[in-house]
């Protein structure tokens, strides 16, 4: 049974009526939907095998890397620099596949694309761009994002890193707390205050700069493959050119974030769809009683539940992505939809576990890594809580972050 359950995975948008149940396919160029098939296909074929093992060992699949390199997918609506040019409604549903399979992986590619190098796209020269994204679009070096500090998550607008100018050099000092691939990455862009104008100023620091220091979390039940990192920045000495010269504050952090925000909500759309997938599959082929469960009224209704959530996800993404290459897109609805998918997400996950009774706790049912992982993605990029205060403050013109 776990074998067929595997390979019906391969059952969703665009081919399965049960999961595409509005025929969102339509709404997708060719270039999108052949950008769905190939990061499906690489999934199914390459990572689903293995995610499992990597997932309950807490250990990333370095042998994913070259293979990820050759599927070219490296895109979020940056240009040039070696960049495969996508659609955000295609970069979305690369996402959406690639965390429909695993969120680790999802995570990986959502901290190097959307996070790292888009802040290198956003905030820094020309010259910045061409020094480090042509080696990051091809995955030779690895990029991570540290704005999260020990005392300071969804107040990371009162951040307390430091950096110091000094001549031609910059000093920075200060802890981080929670970059993902900041274990092992090449290149991290840190945040920390200008101790001159207590300013936000982004900085590229290098793995091997004298003074950084990166200690693996352990522990974790969530994003288990993910190398995630407490950060230590002891009198960190970097030379000027490696300030992005386009952050000069905290508003200018949020252009990066607002669309990692859109990234989220696809990458929990994709979790959704795995579970709802998984579930429907399993009913139908799990008898109790002597019927599948499939023909109980309480796993249907379950089942439709989930269906009307995962079919509201994806048009929320759609259409988020539909605006972003519009550039209509403003800060409160990537927060609106990164809150909705994540929360409903977290929801259909948790029903699937209960449609698969016992067998939903085991890894290999797939439907508990899921379910654990969204935990993760309701929380980072900012929580489901602080996107409703975004949104709250936005409609009724009054502030309750107090």
């Amino acid at each position: 049974m776990t074998d067929q359950l595997t390979t019906d995975l391969a059952e969703g948008i665009g081919r399965s009526r049960s999961t595409d149940y509005l025929n969102m396919k339509g709404m997708l160029s060719d270039d999108e939907i052949g950008l769905l098939v190939k990061v499906r296909d690489f999934g199914e074929s390459e990572l689903l095998p293995i995610v499992n093992d990597y997932w309950e060992r807490g250990e990333f699949p370095f042998e994913a890397i070259p293979k990820l390199r050759e599927l070219r997918i490296v895109g979020d609506t940056m240009q040039g620099y070696g960049i495969t040019p996508m659609s955000a409604v295609g970069q979305g549903l690369v996402s959406y596949e690639l965390n429909r399979i695993d969120g680790s992986i999802g995570t990986f590619m959502g901290v190097h694309v959307g996070l790292a190098m888009q802040s290198i796209y956003i905030l820094g020269s020309e010259e910045q761009r061409q020094r480090w994204l042509p080696d990051m679009a091809e995955l030779q070096k690895i990029g991570a994002f540290a704005l999260t500090e020990p005392d300071h998550g969804s107040d990371s607008v009162a951040l307390e890193a430091t950096a110091t100018r000094d001549g031609d050099h910059w000093v920075i000092n200060g802890r981080k707390r929670w970059p993902g691939n900041a274990v092992w990455c090449d290149v991290i862009v840190v945040f920390a205050r200008d101790t001159a104008d207590q300013q936000v100023k982004a900085f590229v620091v290098e793995k091997d700069d004298p003074g950084y220091s990166a200690t693996k979390i352990g522990g974790k039940v969530s994003l288990r493959m993910v190398q995630n990192a407490d950060i230590v920045l002891d009198d960190v000495r970097i030379p000027d050119d490696r300030r992005l010269v386009n952050c000069n504050g905290f508003p200018d952090v949020a252009k990066v974030l607002m669309g990692t925000r859109n990234m989220v909500a696809w990458a929990s759309t994709g979790h959704a769809v795995a579970a709802y997938e998984i579930a429907l599959t399993y009913s139908q082929r799990r008898s109790q009683f002597g019927k599948p469960i499939a023909t109980k009224q309480v796993i249907q209704s379950q089942l439709v539940e989930m269906l009307g959530d995962v079919t509201a996800m994806q048009l929320y993404c759609i259409r988020l992505g539909q605006l972003l290459d519009q550039g209509e897109v403003t800060d409160t609805m990537a927060a609106l939809a990164k809150y909705f998918c994540s929360v409903k997400a977290r929801h259909v996950c948790r029903m699937a576990r209960d449609v698969l009774g016992g067998n939903g706790i085991t890894l290999d049912f797939h439907v508990m890594r899921h379910m654990c992982d969204m935990e993760a993605l309701v929380t980072y990029e900012g929580t489901a809580e602080i996107q409703s205060l975004l949104v709250g403050r936005e409609i009724t013109g009054k502030g309750a972050f107090a």
